[in-house]
């Protein structure tokens, strides 16, 4: 057994490739400072970060992720705690809050300029950090000085730069600042600072398993204060973070069943919704649904909310959106709150799909007939929607969806439906432009 764990533990041993100590705190020391081209390069990054952040593409803020040098300084001052070189991490401590600073101050002016000022879905991901940020600070932290002390260096700094994701909180504070959003602003630098702090502890760990040269030799009691401290700094970022991370999977927990609630109840009995909004945050909490053709009466509606406990979704009140003349404003409310720019068609395309799949039949020919007829029309799909009435008495209404290759104005729109009443033999019929 003994042979057996010391052959794993040399499979694992971190010594085998180490770099030269010396060589490696050489590096690390020159890259803390932050002069010159440094801040250039920040700079940059952070507006490239911001754009990003701005329009909401992974891809842009993945490119500045790459090329900000924040790291430096955080692994300087882990290994300036790890050695108890205290004038190296006051030197990283000092450059780190540099290049905050200067970040901070960039993309404020970047937001405070844009005229775009929507806060998109990368830019809200920033600004509610839990237990899991934590876990990717500190495990990302391990890879990356891992990887800074090998003589083959290898590619994971990159993926490190990108996991621990150093530079779209800081832009996100930078747009809270703009906007004079504080919310925003201490949600995403709490976030850096979670960032920051375990990379720097990472670094730390690693330093003492490595057991890189002590700079100055502290007594005992000296020790004990800077594992206190660092101790400390764990906790009071670790304890708001699980608070944080509890409350999101309450949250999701409650989606969920509310998700399962709304399908059995609803859509498996072929009820097309065209607007729901779950408020989570409101006491009670609401789940707010209208419907395509159905109307349901006061009583149903009351059993509807009895059921709700059946779901285990207590404090919880159903409302069946069921006047017309609100629910444009509210679904055009819902998809601005979403910063979605579909169109309020789309909404009713988009849950019409499943209900026509059932409904469709071969329209070869009529397709055909509408593209000579119509030559920007690159598709066309008929089905049947039962609507009843107010007599109880189903009717049958056939519903098109098509593509064109551009825009069809109004009065082609117009043209096209009264062909298809004719062509169909029927006095009424939806028509709906499909996005490609």
């Amino acid at each position: 057994m003994t042979d057996i764990t010391q052959k794993i533990l040399n499979f694992i041993d971190l010594h085998k490739g180490e770099e030269n100590k010396k060589l490696v705190i050489e590096n690390i020391t020159s890259a803390v400072s932050f002069r010159g081209s440094n801040i250039w390069i920040l700079a940059c990054a952070i507006i490239i970060a911001s754009v990003g952040l701005n329009v909401n593409s992974t891809a842009v803020i993945i490119g500045a992720m790459l090329i900000s040098p924040l790291m430096g300084p955080i692994v300087g001052a882990g290994f300036g705690l790890g050695m108890y070189d205290f004038e190296l991490v006051k030197k990283s401590v000092k450059n780190l809050l540099i290049a905050t600073v200067v970040s901070l101050t960039t993309s404020a002016i970047y937001f405070y300029i844009s005229p775009f000022k929507e806060a998109q879905s990368e830019l809200l991901a920033r600004t509610s950090p839990n237990i899991y940020d934590i876990l990717i600070a500190f495990f990302g932290g391990l890879v990356g000085v891992i990887a800074v002390t090998r003589v083959e260096k290898g590619n994971p700094i990159p993926g490190v730069a990108i996991a621990t994701a150093l530079m779209p909180p800081l832009c996100t504070a930078g747009y809270g600042l703009a906007l004079g959003n504080y919310l925003y602003f201490f949600g995403a630098l709490y976030l850096y600072t979670i960032n920051c702090v375990f990379i720097c502890i990472a670094t730390f760990v690693i330093v003492k398993y490595l057991n890189y040269p002590i700079a100055k030799q502290l007594d005992l009691k000296h020790q004990k204060r800077v594992k206190y401290g660092v101790t400390i700094l764990i906790l009071l970022l670790i304890i708001p973070s699980i608070y944080f991370a509890y409350q999101l999977y309450i949250q999701k927990s409650y989606t969920s069943r509310t998700e399962v609630f709304i399908q059995k109840e609803f859509l498996d009995n072929d009820y097309p919704i065209i607007y729901k909004r779950i408020r989570y945050s409101t006491d009670p909490r609401r789940i707010e649904l209208a419907f395509l053709a159905k109307k349901f009466s006061d009583a149903e509606i009351v059993d509807l909310n009895k059921r709700l406990a059946y779901y285990d979704l207590p404090n919880t009140k159903l409302i069946i959106r069921q006047d017309t003349v609100n629910l444009r404003k509210d679904i055009m409310n819902q998809i601005n709150n979403n910063q979605s720019i579909v169109d309020q068609k789309d909404i009713v395309i988009n849950n019409l799909r499943t209900q026509l799949s059932k409904y469709q039949f071969n329209n070869n020919q009529i397709s055909a007939e509408a593209k000579i007829l119509f030559p920007t029309v690159t598709s066309l799909a008929i089905g049947n929607y039962t609507l009843e009435n107010e007599a109880n008495k189903p009717k049958i209404i056939p519903v098109i969806l098509y593509q064109s290759k551009k825009g069809i104005d109004l009065q082609t729109q117009q043209k096209m439906k009264l062909w298809l009443k004719e062509r169909l033999a029927k006095d009424s019929i939806e028509v709906y432009q499909q996005n490609n």
